[in-house]
């Protein structure tokens, strides 16, 4: 198997496109492209989610040390915080870093709410390019910024990245084993871990941030590569065997009938239809809200076919939202905590 090509190929006019079923691989053809399939979704969730990571762990320094003046763009190591009370013992900047939360989480909150609605009709491969050129895009921005709505705005970038990536790559698991979820699950939860210790280690060792920055250039890269050139070809489902068995054991989790029609993709569904999933999705996402909500506060297979690849991206929105209501709270409180002397 060579890289995504097949993939690209079959899902690049929209979603909503047949695929014509291909021969099964041999064994060790199949181990092979589970392989390059699981490492794919690992990287991809890895580095989707690593600047998003890495612009909240340099928020401090966003909003709090000074740019030098003239044409060395670099970050004073001994930057001075500004504060808005002398008097408070909280080390306070002019700005809460809410300020970088929620600027890295409403434009990918927006895009949650709007991709369900019409993403599908553009083309995987673009999406993905645009991902990458976006994520390159916040690290220049911000290492060679002068002020902080500069690197604000290089944080948006950062997040329309992580954003865009999130619901591309989830519904792209539509067409691929069940099993790839657990491990783009894990690759996001390294991407926490790896973002920001990484950011911490390397300026701790004395590397500006600037520089730690601009290191960081080969994240999207990697993206790039995972996607386009690791992934395989999409592969029809079994219709019997293991699949077969599971199906027997295995319980819609939404009580809605489907209709009993060939499965298709998300671009079929009616409003009506999405709508009434999305009803369905609520009772997984209302705990996702709370659960993330509750973790940034204090630290700054769903539906049998023709519904999974919509519902895999309506419901990536639970944490998205709970994550921009912490950050709107984080707001006045961090004004008030700073007035307490």
């Amino acid at each position: 198997m060579g890289g995504c090509a097949g993939s690209r190929r079959r899902l690049s006019d929209s979603e909503g496109e047949e695929t014509v079923p291909e021969p099964r691989l041999p064994l060790l053809d199949r181990q092979s492209a589970h392989w390059k399939n699981a490492v794919g979704f690992w990287l991809l969730g890895l580095c989707n989610n690593f600047s998003y990571v890495v612009m909240l762990s340099a928020a401090h320094d966003i909003l709090s040390h000074e740019r030098t003046s003239g044409n060395q763009s670099h970050v004073d190591p001994s930057p001075t915080p500004i504060p808005d009370n002398s008097s408070s013992r909280f080390d306070c900047n002019s700005v809460s870093t809410a300020a970088v939360l929620l600027a890295d989480i409403l434009p990918t909150l927006v895009i949650k709410l709007l991709a369900p609605l019409g993403l599908h009709l553009l083309p995987y491969s673009p999406r993905v390019l645009v991902s990458g050129i976006c994520a390159a895009g916040s690290f220049v921005l911000v290492a060679f910024s002068h002020s902080v709505g500069t690197s604000l705005c290089g944080v948006v970038l950062a997040s329309i990245s992580s954003g865009l990536g999130e619901v591309t790559f989830l519904s792209l698991t539509a067409f691929y084993p069940r099993a790839v979820i657990s491990w783009w699950s894990s690759g996001t939860g390294g991407a926490g871990l790896l973002g920001a210790l990484s950011y911490l280690g390397l300026t701790q060792a004395g590397l500006s941030p600037q520089h730690t920055l601009l290191s960081m250039l080969g994240v999207p890269a990697v993206l790039l590569a995972s996607y386009f050139l690791l992934l395989t070809s999409p592969e029809p489902q079994d219709p019997g065997g293991e699949e077969e068995a599971e199906s027997a054991a295995r319980q819609p989790l939404i009580g809605t009938e489907a209709p009993e029609s060939k499965p298709g993709s998300s671009s079929s569904l009616s409003f009506q239809e999405r709508w009434t999933v999305f009803k369905g999705l609520l009772w997984y996402i209302v705990p996702l809200v709370v659960v993330y909500f509750a973790e940034y506060f204090i630290n700054q297979g769903l539906t049998s076919d023709e519904h999974r690849e919509f519902a895999m991206a309506a419901t990536c929105i639970s944490d998205t939202l709970g994550i921009s209501l912490s950050g709107l709270l984080a707001l006045p409180l961090h004004d008030f905590l700073c007035q307490l002397s």
